[in-house]
């Protein structure tokens, strides 16, 4: 087993990872992940949902695997051959929801209630009668896939529609079981929840009286760190965009933008301070996720628009600062290949709606209707598998490269994977000061004074040396 202290995570979509989109084809490129320095690969939802190709955030069966990605044996398989290049293997579950097409839970049991309310409609019964054995059912599920597949750890998808009145939350039970499981099995197993809550609670130990799920995404700093790669300032990137290298410091030292400040998207005070007690590892750090491309109009990536100088300088503040960071697949070679909303509903009427919803939802920000790809096309999702035939080509080489040396520089320094950590600079400049280490990034377009207390450059991207400034959308580790 690997544990989660020390970790690079990947983020992987079995079905775009490679044309096939399969468990089998999947694996062949594994040994690429690990020549780049990955520690696990998190694999998007593999249970079973309509139709051949999907996100697998509609899924039908907590407990079965995809048949088209190959289904449970190639998925066993697919799981030792991580292993055995030295790679964990994370799986992102949904508890939140299921279905909507598909789900016949409801006939067999009180698997929802409408007691509380969720995005999707009847949140998954958690804390009314029968709710019992629905826990049970869905704890079964996962406690199943640490153990009848090997798996390392668990993504679990948007926890605060969890809802649940219990003293004993869900989650914390979840926790209870996973970490039992560990000590049975001999090996680290672990938890990581999404949330937006920026409750410090969600990753507090138990015995703290927290949840003790072992870490959590923090889209608060993907979101400083995009307002100010980007310029972006429209919906939840406003509250960032005011200042984001402030907020970004913020992020990357404190944890939390949001830590019971105004949010003006929300309109109204939101998160809560995160102790300092609280390992920083339990926090993973981002600069693209499924969610933050697919997502979009177009699903556009950093790279459709940004240069290669600015995505190395991201890669920096991502791989060199005290989160655990992840990383999207693709984004090591600056992938141009879009990553676009696609679906394969076999409801017609189901289908019809996700178009033209997912069209209304992009013209209420001024999209016309002919720019927003159409998810039940099948051509949208061959647009968003990967072309391996990019890493070979220039600057995406390059930039590969520049990730690989990023990761050695975590891997065997620890410094770079410590808590200790001061942030300066100004403008467009960061600069993070790592106990010997000066990671300093310019994302602007002017040269900036370059550090002068160091004597060594341990790696840089583009025309850096000692004694001189900082060239425009560069980087520099120095010792």
């Amino acid at each position: 087993g690997r544990g989660l202290p020390g970790a690079v995570l990947y983020e992987l979509h079995v079905g775009t990872f490679t044309p096939e989109g399969t468990f089998d084809a999947a694996a062949e490129r594994l040994g690429h992940l690990a020549r780049l320095g990955i520690t696990h690969v998190e694999l998007m939802p593999v249970c079973p949902f309509p139709g051949r190709h999907g996100w697998g955030y509609d899924g039908v069966a907590p407990w079965a695997v995809h048949e088209p990605y190959g289904g449970p044996e190639a998925l066993k398989r697919f799981v030792d051959s991580a292993h055995g290049h030295g790679l964990g293997v994370v799986l992102d579950v949904v508890h939140n929801h299921l279905g909507p097409s598909g789900n016949h839970l409801p006939a067999y049991g009180p698997y929802f209630t409408d007691a509380h309310r969720t995005p999707w409609g009847a949140a998954v019964n958690l804390d009314g009668p029968g709710s019992d054995e629905v826990r049970a059912y869905f704890i079964g599920s996962a406690l199943a896939w640490l153990t009848d597949y090997r798996i390392d750890g668990l993504r679990l998808d948007a926890v605060h529609e969890l809802r649940d009145d219990r003293a004993l939350h869900f989650l914390e039970e979840l926790s209870v079981r996973v970490d039992l499981l560990g000590g049975d099995l001999g090996r680290p197993l672990f938890l990581i929840a999404e949330s937006d809550r920026n409750d410090p609670r969600v990753i507090t130990p138990r015995a703290a009286g927290g949840l003790g799920v072992h870490a959590q995404w923090n889209d608060d700093l993907h979101h400083a760190l995009h307002a100010l790669l980007t310029g972006e300032s429209h919906g939840y990137y406003a509250d960032f965009a005011a200042n984001p290298r402030e907020a970004l410091a913020k992020t990357l030292s404190g944890g939390f933008f949001h830590d019971g400040t105004y949010s003006s998207f929300r309109g109204r005070c939101h998160g809560r301070l995160l102790r300092p007690d609280i390992p920083r590892h339990r926090l993973l750090a981002y600069a693209q996720t499924h969610d933050q491309i697919g997502n979009r109009a177009t699903g556009d990536r950093l790279a459709a628009s940004l240069s290669a100088g600015r995505l190395a300088g991201a890669a920096a503040l991502v791989l060199l600062g005290p989160a655990t960071p992840m990383l999207f697949m693709g984004e090591e070679w600056g992938a141009r290949t879009p990553w676009q909303y696609f679906t394969d509903h076999t409801d017609p009427e189901l289908a019809r709606a996700v178009r033209e919803g997912r069209r209304r939802e992009f013209a209420d920000h001024g999209w016309a209707a002919a720019d927003v790809p159409d998810p039940q096309d099948p051509a949208t999702r061959d647009r968003s598998c990967l072309d391996w035939s990019e890493p070979e080509r220039q600057p995406h080489q390059a930039l590969l490269d520049f990730y690989r040396k990023l990761i050695e520089l975590r891997r065997e320094e620890p410094a770079f994977s410590s808590a200790e950590l001061r942030i300066c600079g100004e403008g467009d400049c960061v600069q993070l000061h790592r106990g010997p280490y000066v990671v300093a990034v310019n994302l602007g377009d002017e040269p900036v004074p370059l550090h002068r207390g160091c004597d060594t450059l341990i790696a840089s991207w583009g025309e850096v040396s000692l004694g001189r400034d900082l060239p425009p959308e560069s980087v520099a580790v120095l010792r």
